[in-house]
């Protein structure tokens, strides 16, 4: 109890906070019973919506942070929450209809708090390119994972192997992306056809641009692995694109369940509070040693939620269908790691290869 209370504290009095924000906004405009009790339900909602859909982020962010610099560490789980908290459940909603609307941030701010269906409708619409640009960027984090030779651990091998060894090819993921984008872009004609090939290139460039920071900045090669370790200022860099990219979905399901701008920012807060203490928790822990295929799940779930955020440029996913496939496959990855250390409880020991 003390090693929950000791990751979990924050996140518990933040969602108290929030969802006395919450009903203090219902209260205001509707009462007690139709107001206050609705909108602390529909934040609770939105918190649980968004941790189940960022299960999988924050499996990814420990398995960057756990070689990063103490200093860097600390650095992420306090500038980067607020980024993630205020930049992208607040900021990142407004620069979507000042962008979608050409209008001035102010003026999207007003359309949020004013007209709030119009608001709903400009995200909506805007919803080819953002999934185009986040669907990319995360599936090249995924693939970037798989394809890599020097893997020690393969969790399901007959598919890993193959991947591992089309490393060997000059940018793979990237060739693998591109083909992708040119195929899926046939799912849609006309504008919307253009929208998705410029924001699914515009996230593979980003990808490639940001890794290319992260490399430039960090610098450190592995002796083990050849691989260069995000260790400072590069994976703090890339650990903010990657939780952008992981908040869009967050951020286009809020608006199937409200369209109040103030309550999805309070609502998805939450949700990103308890993905900062899981990853806490997972760093401060040394789970990820331990649960050998865990990793492998997220980023297995990470793929995903790339080709549902993809294919929902042509066809509707439900909400719940998101949420449940990246529990389900960590879920699925952490029984496995369990066996197989009940199994090869040797392989486990301190000082084993």
């Amino acid at each position: 109890m003390r090693y929950l209370w000791d990751n979990f504290a924050f996140s518990l009095i933040f969602t108290l906070a929030a969802l006395i924000c919450a009903g203090w906004l219902g209260y205001s405009g509707g009462g007690l019973w139709t107001g206050a009790l609705s909108m602390i339900f529909l934040a609770a909602v939105l918190g649980v919506m968004e941790t189940s859909l960022s299960l999988d982020n924050a499996v990814v962010n420990a398995s960057v942070l756990k070689d990063m610099d103490p200093v860097w560490q600390r650095r992420f789980l306090t500038w980067g929450i607020l980024i993630a908290v205020f930049g992208m459940r607040i900021v990142f909603p407004v620069l979507i209809v000042a962008f979608a609307a050409w209008v001035s941030p102010w003026e999207a701010v007003n359309i949020a708090i004013n007209d709030r269906e119009g608001y709903q409708r400009t995200v909506e619409n805007a919803h080819i390119g953002i999934s185009g640009f986040g669907g990319v960027f995360l599936l090249l984090v995924g693939l970037t994972f798989f394809f890599d030779e020097d893997r020690e651990h393969h969790w399901l091998a007959p598919i890993e192997k193959p991947l591992a060894a089309l490393s060997r090819i000059p940018f793979a993921p990237y060739l693998f992306t591109a083909l992708a984008v040119g195929g899926l872009c046939l799912l849609v004609t006309g504008g919307d056809r253009s929208t998705f090939l410029i924001a699914g290139f515009s996230g593979l460039a980003t990808f490639f641009v940001v890794d290319l920071i992260g490399n430039f900045l960090d610098g450190d090669v592995d002796e083990a692995t050849g691989q260069v370790a995000r260790s400072g200022a590069g994976g703090f860099i890339y650990l903010e694109f990657l939780d952008a990219s992981f908040s869009f979905d967050g951020v286009i399901g809020a608006f199937a369940i409200t369209n109040d701008i103030l309550l999805i920012a309070l609502g998805l807060g939450i949700g990103a509070m308890f993905v900062r203490s899981m990853t806490i928790a997972l760093v401060k822990g040394g789970t990820l040693a331990q649960f050998r295929f865990l990793e492998a799940g997220a980023f297995y779930a990470i793929i995903g939620l790339a080709c549902i955020m993809l294919f929902s440029i042509r066809f509707h996913v439900p909400e719940v269908i998101t949420g449940l496939l990246g529990a389900t496959i960590i879920g699925i990855s952490l029984w496995h790691s369990v066996s197989h250390k009940k199994r090869f409880p040797h392989l486990y020991a301190e000082g084993a290869a």
